[in-house]
């Protein structure tokens, strides 16, 4: 009866998932990476995303702004504005943002590259030469972004906060001064060390779901593409999944920063 039963392909691409995060753990710990392939693979993740990432970052910002400037200014706290944006952007808005971004523009490219190299039998000529697919192509990939999305989360960051301050002051005449000192009164140390943290993870989820997906493809040219679409998705998925628990695990109880904040 269940002789030629086969998983569901969402769990057996969940496990291969795992079985290849487990892998390159592995391969990482003994110094198996091939540096010019994660030479090239950080160029393209850290400024090859760098534009759309800042250029979201700064709209998101500026959107943020509006939201929030108004309503504040109404009340009175217009002094607390900069602590607010400044901890926005930088526990949530910074990372989750530009891991979105990277999901879209490198998980993806990683998903069609890797399913073309599975249907056209690439990855079997690998091993054939004596390269193993999971050092050559996927380690690479993943340290190229758990490596990359904090660089290009801080500089978002900053861009954001930037883009809200000049907004605030041209729209609102809320000055540039007293945003960034308000900004400098909430934030403490660790926000900007839990973003760096979540971005990691967004990093290693975006590249070890899009690498399995890739690596897993099969039916040619129509399987390439549903392999992308699904890891993308999968990816976001995970990306928001994973920034819940992290935010779960890094801010507990009451916190007093908005306080510090309006000074």
């Amino acid at each position: 009866m269940f002789a030629n039963w086969t998983p569901p392909r969402a769990i057996w691409r969940g496990l291969s998932a795992l079985l290849l995060a487990g892998q390159v753990f592995h391969r990482v710990l003994t110094g198996r990476v091939h540096r010019r392939n994660l030479l090239a693979q950080l160029r393209r993740v850290g400024p090859g995303s760098a534009g759309v990432a800042l250029l979201t970052a700064s709209f998101v910002g500026m959107a943020f702004t509006i939201q929030f400037v108004r309503e504040f200014t109404r009340l009175g706290l217009h002094r607390s504005v900069g602590g607010v944006l400044a901890l926005a952007l930088a526990r949530e808005l910074s990372p989750v943002v530009t891991a979105v971004v990277a999901a879209g523009r490198v998980g993806s490219a990683f998903a069609a590259e890797l399913g073309t190299m599975q249907v056209s039998e690439q990855t079997d000529t690998l091993r054939v030469l004596g390269a193993h697919p999971v050092d050559y192509l996927v380690v690479p990939r993943v340290l190229a972004c758990v490596l990359a999305l904090p660089v290009l989360t801080l500089i978002s960051f900053a861009l954001g906060l930037a883009s809200s301050a000049f907004l605030a002051d041209s729209v609102f005449g809320v000055s540039v001064s007293i945003i960034l000192e308000s900004a400098r009164r909430a934030l403490r140390p660790w926000d900007l060390i839990s973003s760096l943290l979540k971005s990691q993870v967004f990093g290693a989820i975006i590249a070890v779901v899009s690498c399995a997906w890739g690596v897993t493809t099969h039916g040619g040219a129509k399987g390439v593409g549903e392999s992308t679409t699904s890891a993308v998705v999968v990816s976001l998925v995970g990306i928001f999944i994973a920034d819940f628990a992290l935010s779960c695990l890094f801010f507990q109880g009451a916190g007093d920063s908005l306080k510090y904040a309006m000074g």
